[in-house]
């Protein structure tokens, strides 16, 4: 498989993302406020990852690939990429349950909700009042 051509998205492609989420995860809604990283494979736009800041930290809040191309190693490759470039131990995201392990192989280490920052505990017990979620922050130096 070849690798993905990934790039911080140009804001005049957000409404391109913003239907890609609405036919694929339309609980996810791309926001220009967001650090937003696009992943191309063959010019395809295949899988989008979204960072919002709250406060001094960001959150992952939305992360998809497009069902055709999932279980091709896609969202490793763009997880790879934050990795590399973009994440820091001020980080979080709120995990499914499912994917607790997919994050944790890339240096998200799961919380107790009391460990979050303030602000984002508040989020965290709003958004799991309808979802089972995991409190994770990128912490690198602790993965395997």
């Amino acid at each position: 498989m070849s690798p993905l051509h990934i790039e911080v998205l140009d804001p005049m492609k957000l409404p391109i993302v913003a239907r890609l989420y609405k036919a694929y995860y339309p609980s996810g809604k791309a926001k220009k406020d967001e650090l937003i990283l696009v992943g191309y494979f063959e010019n395809q736009l295949t899988s989008a990852v979204r960072l919002r800041s709250v406060e001094q930290y960001r959150l992952l809040t939305g992360m998809m690939v497009i069902p055709e191309y999932r279980e091709k190693g896609f969202g490793h490759q763009m997880m790879n990429y934050c990795e590399e470039r973009v994440l820091t131990n001020q980080d979080f995201c709120f995990a499914y349950q499912h994917l607790e392990s997919f994050y944790g192989q890339h240096g998200f280490q799961a919380l107790e909700p009391q460990q979050l920052p303030s602000l984002l505990n508040n989020l965290f017990k709003r958004y799991s009042l309808t979802k089972k979620l995991v409190p994770m922050q990128y912490l690198p130096h602790l993965s395997n």
